[in-house]
């Protein structure tokens, strides 16, 4: 895909050697359950430390740049989803935003690996359905961008069902 591969893993993205991994983070910047919580407990307090002296919060759609505390990356990137409400909010072009600014960042910082969840997916209630297509479309337009540091990007996905809707999306 363009210059680089587009990789789908059921994997704990908290375990995974990259540069950067993408946080499904909330706009509080605050942690929480599912990926957000479990990358907080991974990195440590540091994490936390870095989001409040650093920032004041994320907008839907938007992402910040923290270190990766005691993960094994450089970064960690915490993107902002939308809830899902019935589609006819803006949660799509939300979604889609939230990826682009991820991948974004980690292209700025030099990032050429960079591992992702399947954003708003879980308790956000963004169906995986129509949210694949969307990631999916999102990771290939950031290696195809011109001058894009990013070689890969892998979609850390958190069950066989979802990995599922991901690769037959791909």
């Amino acid at each position: 895909m363009g210059n680089g591969n587009l990789l789908l893993r059921r994997a704990d993205i908290t375990t995974l050697r990259v540069d950067a991994i993408v946080n499904a983070a909330n706009a509080h910047l605050a942690g929480g359950g599912g990926v957000d919580g479990a990358i907080h407990d991974a990195a440590g307090p540091d994490l936390m430390r870095e989001l409040g002296e650093r920032y004041s919060g994320c907008p839907t759609g938007s992402a910040v740049l923290t270190g990766g505390g005691r993960l094994p990356v450089r970064y960690v990137i915490h993107a902002v989803g939308p809830r899902w409400r019935d589609g006819d909010h803006g949660e799509p072009e939300l979604l889609a935003q939230a990826y682009r600014s991820a991948f974004t960042l980690a292209s700025e910082h030099s990032c050429t690996t960079v591992a992702a969840p399947s954003i708003s997916t879980g308790i956000y209630g963004f169906p995986i359905d129509l949210a694949a297509p969307i990631a999916i479309g999102t990771a290939v337009a950031a290696l195809e961008a011109p001058g894009t540091s990013l070689r890969e990007i892998t979609f850390a996905l958190f069950s066989d069902a979802d990995l599922e809707v991901f690769a037959r999306t791909l």
